[in-house]
């Protein structure tokens, strides 16, 4: 696996992910029985934006340094941002971090987790299971695994806590990865059909993603709802934005997505280029 994520580290598509994680967190909060939260891709657990990796094109310049730009951002935005900065303090050791590390969805949601839910997160790439073990060392909420994700949700499926947030974002290096998928997700509903899966795809060809989602809406009976924000026009292979389709969305959440979605796309566009929308399969 040749994929670094550290590039792109805190650019526009860990925006739309992390604020969409965090806003599904918050909706199971409203009941007070516990719940686990799944990773089947988790990454390292932070990234220092310092470093020459990250330095190299600055993704994050586009990404998270606009959004802390804004003025009266809403409250879930000013959540997320508070998430951000407390996680730097603690890294840093100081009250007045500035901006070095960008935190990857376990730090994230591990920093919304209730007393009484629970974390696993699963990591394939050797280095970077390290470093997630490393960060989670003594903390007796999550679990850290080295394996493959898409067998994580044969492996922890159903929790015990029968609540749970499953978020699936891999890499895409695989021209596969969109039927993997596709086809991991009847499995693991059968697991855990009552579960919120959020699965995170890149936006690059518009053909691939209408097939994605023809093929959900052909083999799940849960509700799917797609959620999608685009920063460009549609050039042809380039990253013009992200998506996450949310099967089972919890009660109300697609009208705070829809909300939200404006503000997202006016602080993250380019020149006012690109779109977004949501809207369900099924």
């Amino acid at each position: 696996m040749n994929y670094r994520h550290v590039y792109h580290a805190g650019n526009f598509a860990d925006v739309i992910k992390h604020v969409i994680l965090i806003s599904l967190i918050q909706a199971l909060h409203r009941k007070d029985t516990p719940f686990c939260y799944i990773d089947t891709h988790a990454g390292t657990g932070y990234y220092d934006l310092f470093s020459e990796f990250a330095s190299k094109n600055k993704e994050y310049s586009l990404g998270i340094e606009k959004i802390i730009q804004e003025e009266k951002p809403p409250l879930l935005i000013k959540d997320y941002l508070h998430a951000v900065h407390q996680i730097n303090n603690r890294l840093t050791a100081s009250k007045f971090a500035s901006l070095r590390y960008y935190p990857g969805s376990p730090l994230l949601a591990r920093h919304f987790l209730r007393a009484h839910d629970r974390m696993v997160v699963c990591e394939l790439q050797p280095q970077e299971y390290q470093s997630l073990h490393t960060c989670f060392v003594g903390d007796k909420q999550v679990a850290v695994h080295h394996t493959d994700g898409f067998l994580g949700l044969k492996a922890f499926l159903p929790p015990r806590e029968h609540r749970g947030l499953i978020l699936i974002d891999p890499p895409y290096e695989d021209p596969d990865e969109f039927t993997r998928i596709a086809h991991s997700l009847p499995a693991a509903l059968k697991r855990f059909e009552s579960g919120v899966y959020a699965v995170w795809y890149p936006i690059k060809e518009k053909k691939t993603v209408q097939h994605f989602y023809l093929t959900l809406k052909e083999t799940l009976p849960q509700p799917v709802l797609a959620i999608e924000l685009t920063i460009y026009p549609d050039l042809p292979n380039h990253l013009n934005g992200c998506g996450l389709v949310v099967i089972n969305p919890p009660w109300q959440w697609p009208e705070l997505v829809q909300s939200l979605l404006p503000w997202l796309w006016k602080a993250l566009t380019i020149n006012n280029q690109g779109e977004y929308r949501s809207f369900l399969l099924k």
